[in-house]
């Protein structure tokens, strides 16, 4: 008797647990739920990194040992939560906040390697980021720098960024940099 119920335990287990595989990938035809037809959003920013204050929104986290005795600081990586706003003054609207790190990454320029996420948080795109990654010699008159994804409304986002320094306080360190943002979703 126990030799049958285990037989019979053994069978249902058996035929319940083998299931068939799923494939490793599928082709999914548009439109599909999520996904609404491509527009192409402009969107226009300043950007406050504030090195120099009480409360700074960019701090240094790592220095090679050679950062200091270099032209460019290279080797020098800063973790940064800046303030996003609709106009060029600290105390205009904030809209969002840039989050991410940048590294000096060039011996011979000042040139930064920007990962951040720009995150939304007022107005049509609230909650929605979109994410920057690229290279920006900061000594150029204007930068452009990809986009290269996003979540919520920036969902499968793709585009650039262009940024022009708007004011830069040589003895503090902080800058206002002006952003033009341009993102297909």
């Amino acid at each position: 008797m126990a030799s049958l119920l285990l037989t019979l335990f053994s069978a249902l287990f058996f035929a319940v647990t083998i299931t068939e595989s799923e494939a490793y990938s599928t082709t999914v035809k548009a439109p599909y739920p999520g996904h609404k037809p491509e527009k192409l959003t402009h969107l226009h920013f300043y950007f406050h990194d504030v090195v120099s204050a009480k409360k700074p929104t960019s701090v240094v986290v790592a220095r090679s040992p050679t950062t200091n005795s270099s032209a460019t600081a290279f080797g020098m990586v800063a973790v940064v939560d800046d303030i996003l706003t609709v106009g060029p003054e600290i105390t205009s609207e904030e809209v969002g906040r840039a989050q991410g790190i940048f590294a000096s990454t060039d011996q011979n320029k000042f040139s930064l390697l920007m990962a951040f996420n720009l995150v939304f948080t007022k107005g049509e795109f609230s909650g929605s980021t979109a994410s920057m990654y690229g290279r920006n010699p900061i000594m150029s008159k204007v930068r452009e720098m990809p986009i290269i994804g996003g979540t919520g409304a920036f969902r499968f986002g793709r585009g650039y960024a262009q940024a022009k320094t708007f004011t830069f306080n040589t003895t503090s360190g902080n800058a206002v940099v002006e952003y033009n943002v341009y993102i297909w979703h």
